[in-house]
């Protein structure tokens, strides 16, 4: 038999020293997973969607917009034959025109509305609660319920505004058949729509606004109309910009009011006196069976945007005086 020596000496590691490591790892890895690769996975979906519904229509228009492409099947290679032809369409620039009317008309007195309401919001009365959610109760309203009514208003032989104005000895007034009218019934019913929903997110800003810089104001003798324009308009700039785009596209995009004031036709009246761009590529695209033209002008339309909401992102940072 041999004779083992025991020299004290373990050849064993420590207990827990093979696990440390790993476990070191695990949680680097943990919180790599949470810190660095958790934020993108929570906006892939986002993204995919966006991918999906967005970026892939918008390229495949642009696709659509190089070519004839009829009902038939039929497609020819256009190039950018249908933006020339478009630019040349007075159909097109009639509806151009219709288009940024009506964004003049209901935005500037929507915007100046829906500031007035949220300042009016913004203090303290009975039933706050009750008041702040009554003025959404107009977006929430069937358009073709919204349509109805300011059909019946302004009706031009039992119209309840003609009979006001037939107090001022104003002739009854065609509001679907002259140009001018016609725009300012669909711009009042964009208004009637919009304002609260827009007044509401003017309240949010102001909301967010320091009460410390209304009480300096007050100590130092300024009114409420001079606390208004000296401290919430300019606080309130960043609301006011993402106000102005959001109707730049919403007012450039029109569609839904022009189309059921006249019975759900796209024609937009009789000498299409308020058909938007909208309307026009629909009718284009939906009546006419010439995905390609109307594929030229959605882009058409999409230059539009982009450039209103350009022009209107820099008019308002100079009237705020920020450079």
């Amino acid at each position: 038999m041999g004779l083992h020596v025991d020299t004290g000496q373990s050849t064993r590691t420590p207990v827990g020293h093979e696990t440390r490591r790993p476990s070191r790892r695990r949680r680097s890895f943990s919180s790599w997973l949470d810190m660095k690769a958790a934020p993108y996975l929570l906006i892939t979906p986002y993204y995919l969607l966006f991918l999906l519904f967005g970026l892939f229509p918008l390229g495949f228009t642009l696709w659509y917009s190089l070519y004839d492409y009829d009902l038939a099947g039929t497609v020819e290679w256009a190039g950018l034959g249908n933006y020339t032809a478009l630019l040349a369409d007075p159909a097109f620039w009639n509806a151009v025109v219709n288009t940024l009317a009506m964004f003049v008309i209901a935005t500037v007195p929507q915007m100046l509305l829906a500031l007035m309401l949220a300042n009016a919001l913004n203090r303290r009365f009975r039933g706050q609660l009750f008041v702040r959610m009554g003025v959404l109760l107009p977006l929430v309203t069937s358009v073709v319920a919204v349509a109805v009514v300011f059909t019946q208003l302004y009706g031009r032989d039992w119209g309840l505004i003609n009979w006001i104005l037939g107090w001022f000895g104003v002739d009854p007034i065609h509001w679907k058949a002259e140009r001018v009218p016609a725009w300012i019934a669909i711009s009042t019913m964009v208004d009637w729509r919009w304002t609260g929903y827009n007044a509401i997110i003017f309240l949010a800003g102001m909301q967010a606004i320091p009460k410390e810089l209304y009480e300096a104001a007050a100590i130092d003798g300024a009114s409420r109309r001079r606390q208004f324009w000296q401290i919430t308009i300019p606080m309130l700039r960043p609301t006011i910009i993402f106000v102005i785009l959001n109707s730049t596209i919403g007012g450039l995009t029109l569609f839904a009011e022009p189309t059921t004031f006249y019975n759900g036709n796209v024609h937009g009246g009789t000498n299409r006196q308020f058909q938007t761009v909208s309307m026009f590529i629909v009718e284009q695209g939906f009546r006419e069976f010439d995905y390609g033209y109307a594929a030229a002008a959605a882009w058409m339309l999409f230059v539009m945007i982009l450039l209103g909401s350009i022009i209107n992102f820099l008019l308002v940072r100079r009237i705020g005086g920020t450079r």
